[in-house]
């Protein structure tokens, strides 16, 4: 399964959206005719590539609750980065295998966090899906996008594995699928690389 272009719908586009098909389909082909008329604007910039290799860049949220987060306050521990949607259905499939990854390795070191590009005004709806989906792991609101544009973002879901130099390890756009032997073994270096040292 692909991953979903980055149009997000506003609040009226998702109370329009929910009312049938043909529905999702007219505000799915609008959404998509503004960003291409965007993306092609005069004097647009390219996004800098973000590669394996490469210092993951500075990048803060908020939680759900409210509170300040960011990837420099988890320096010293690997993290897996999602980003993703509830209005985006490969989001959903790869959520039990996120939940899956937190439960195996937390207790190692992991941190899985999600980061919500729902637009202001949804986070009713965010919490709804965290606790219908059962992820107990962090989840940080990003409702204006900025992770899109931090990360060169095209799709969600994205998702990064950082290790604890902060340098980015493995990346991935579409969903996470369950036994990808490329994402364990990452994270399975990322957990041994510097676990005895300094921290």
């Amino acid at each position: 399964m692909r991953a979903c272009a980055i149009v997000r719908p506003s609040r009226a586009g998702h109370r329009i959206a929910r009312r049938g098909a043909s529905a999702r389909r007219g505000v799915a082909a609008l959404l998509v005719a503004a960003t291409l008329a965007a993306c092609r604007g005069e004097g647009a910039q390219p996004l800098a590539r973000i590669e394996v290799g490469q210092p993951a860049p500075a990048y803060a949220a908020t939680t759900l609750a409210g509170d300040s987060a960011s990837l420099a306050a988890l320096r010293g521990q690997p993290v897996l980065l999602n980003v993703w949607a509830t209005w985006c259905h490969p989001c959903r499939t790869e959520i039990p295998e996120l939940q899956a990854l937190h439960e195996r390795y937390a207790a190692r070191g992991l941190r899985v966090v999600g980061v919500s590009i729902d637009v202001g005004g949804e986070d009713d709806a965010v919490r709804d899906f965290v606790q219908e989906f059962g992820m107990t792991y962090p989840v940080w609101r990003d409702p204006d996008g900025r992770v899109s544009n931090v990360f060169s973002t095209v799709g969600v879901p994205d998702s990064y594995l950082i290790d604890r130099g902060g340098v980015i390890r493995w990346m991935h756009l579409g969903p996470i699928h369950p036994g990808d032997t490329t994402l364990v073994r990452a994270i399975e270096e990322a957990l041994g690389a510097g676990a005895t040292g300094d921290e």
